[in-house]
């Protein structure tokens, strides 16, 4: 693996912890270093970090804090 792209996986937590618990990346990334753009897509759909899934995720909270008022009333 590439100098550079050490570099940048260590400087995210998320990435070095990615890396570790999917390590056939190890294999990818050592053999080409193109492959880190698929390697941050992946990362982000496994943890659900993309914009679609945070807003997902606060309408999800709205409707969760909505559904408990409801029940207050």
């Amino acid at each position: 693996m590439q100098l550079d792209l050490q570099y940048r996986i260590k400087q995210d937590e998320k990435q070095i912890m990615f890396l570790r618990e999917n390590s056939y990346w190890y294999k990818y990334l050592n053999r080409n270093s193109s492959y880190y753009k698929e390697f941050i897509d992946d990362m982000k759909d496994k943890y659900k970090l993309k914009p679609t899934d945070k807003i997902n995720k606060m309408m999800d909270n709205i409707n969760m804090v909505r559904t408990f008022l409801d029940i207050l009333k």
